[in-house]
C-alpha cells in the first residue's frame, strides 16, 4: 500500500489518480479535515482508506494493514507562503514531517516529501540542489523557512541516503482550484483574460529587469507528478533533489500561451509591485536537475506553451473539473 498525505491538494490527488491509472488502488489517502472545497480532488480516485490528518498516527500504529505501507508520499502541509505563525508551520510542516519520516524508516517504507523551491530565497546563491549548498540558503518567507529546516533535520542526520525530497518550482495546472492567492499565475490571472480581455503582471522594480520579464521555472503538473512517481519507484534515487524543468519562461510569455489558449491577441498591463512583497520578490527561478538527471530520470522537451494553452482549453476555459475527467 501507498500512504499519501496531503492527498486532497493539488499535487496530492494528481499523484493519487495517477497511481489509479497505472492500476494501483492500494492507497490510503490522508488529509486536514473539514477538507473544504478541495475534497472536489478526491472525486474518482479509488482508494483502500481515507484517513484525517490528525488520526493518522493512531492509524498508523493501530491498524494491521499499516504493516502492509511500502511506500509514503508525504505531500501534506501548510503551502501559504504568506503565513506568519512560525509556531504554526513548525508543527505542521516540521514536526509533523519528522515524525512521519521516523515511522516510514522504522517500518522500512519508501519516504518521498515534498521540499520546495522557496528555500532558495532570492537565488542569489543559485538553484543548485547540492547537499553543501542548503545549510546556506536563506529562505525570504517563513513557509520556505519550514521547508528548509525539514531539509536540514533529513541532511544533518545522515538520511539523505534513505529518503527522497523534492524540491517543487512553480507547479501549475488542473487540481489547484481551491489554492486561492496560492494558486499559480495562469490560474489566478484567467478570469481578467476572458472576462477582460487583458492580464494584469508586476511591474518590476530592479533597473535590469524589464516589466513582466519576470522568470520563474514553470512546472505543469504531469511533470511534477512524473518525478514524484520516479523517485517513489526508483529507490537508490535517493537525496534532495529540485523538482522543476531547468528551464525559465517569462511572465509576458505565459501570459501570451495564456492567450494562445484562448484564441484571441494577447493583452497584458503592468501594475505595481505591493510594498510588503518587493523585498520578498523572486526576480528569477531555475532549477539545476543535473541530480535528478544523474539519478535517471530522463529530459523532457520544453512543453511550456502547449502546457499552459492546454490547461487554459481544457480545464480553466470550460469551468472547473477534477483532474481525473481530462487525463
Amino acid at each position: 500500500m501507498i500512504l499519501i498525505t496531503g492527498a486532497a491538494g493539488f499535487i496530492g490527488s494528481a499523484v493519487a489518480h495517477a497511481l489509479n491509472r497505472q492500476g494501483r488502488s492500494d492507497l490510503i489517502l490522508c488529509d486536514a479535515a473539514p477538507l473544504g472545497a478541495s475534497c472536489k480532488n478526491l472525486q474518482g480516485i479509488s482508494s483502500c482508506s481515507f484517513v484525517q490528518r490528525e488520526q493518522l498516527f493512531d492509524f498508523l500504529n493501530e491498524t494491521s494493514r499499516a504493516h502492509d505501507v511500502a511506500g509514503v508520499v508525504h505531500l501534506g502541509a501548510c503551502a501559504d507562503t504568506t503565513e506568519r505563525d512560525m509556531e504554526f508551520l513548525l508543527k505542521n510542516n516540521v514536526d509533523f514531517s519528522i515524525r512521519l519520516c521516523s515511522w516510514a524508516l522504522a517500518h522500512k517504507a519508501r519516504f518521498v516529501y515534498a521540499s520546495s523551491a522557496a528555500v532558495y530565497g532570492d537565488g542569489s546563491q543559485g538553484f543548485a540542489d547540492a547537499d553543501e549548498l542548503t545549510p546556506r540558503l536563506q529562505p525570504l518567507n517563513k513557509y520556505g523557512l519550514s521547508k528548509w529546516k525539514f531539509d536540514m533535520w533529513v541532511l544533518e542526520n545522515g538520511l539523505q541516503s534513505r529518503v527522497a525530497g523534492l524540491r517543487y518550482f512553480n507547479v501549475f495546472g488542473p487540481n489547484e482550484y481551491h489554492k486561492g492567492r496560492m494558486a499559480s499565475v495562469v490560474c489566478r490571472v484567467f478570469p481578467q483574460a476572458l472576462q477582460q480581455g487583458r492580464v494584469q503582471l508586476f511591474e518590476s522594480h530592479r533597473p535590469d529587469v524589464a516589466h513582466g520579464e519576470q522568470a520563474r521555472d514553470f512546472v505543469y503538473i504531469d511533470e511534477a507528478v512524473a518525478m514524484t512517481l520516479f523517485v517513489l519507484a526508483e529507490h537508490k534515487a535517493n537525496g534532495i533533489f529540485n523538482a522543476g524543468t531547468g528551464r525559465a519562461h517569462t511572465f509576458n510569455q505565459l501570459a501570451e500561451a495564456l492567450f494562445e489558449g484562448l484564441g484571441t491577441a494577447a493583452h497584458i498591463e503592468y501594475i505595481p509591485m505591493p510594498d510588503d512583497l518587493r523585498g520578498r520578490y523572486q526576480y528569477f527561478t531555475c532549477a539545476d536537475m543535473a541530480r535528478l538527471r544523474a539519478a535517471g530520470f530522463p529530459a523532457r522537451p520544453d512543453r511550456f506553451r502547449e502546457y499552459v494553452a492546454r490547461y487554459v482549453r481544457e480545464y480553466l476555459k470550460p469551468g472547473q473539473r477534477c483532474l481525473a475527467a481530462i487525463s
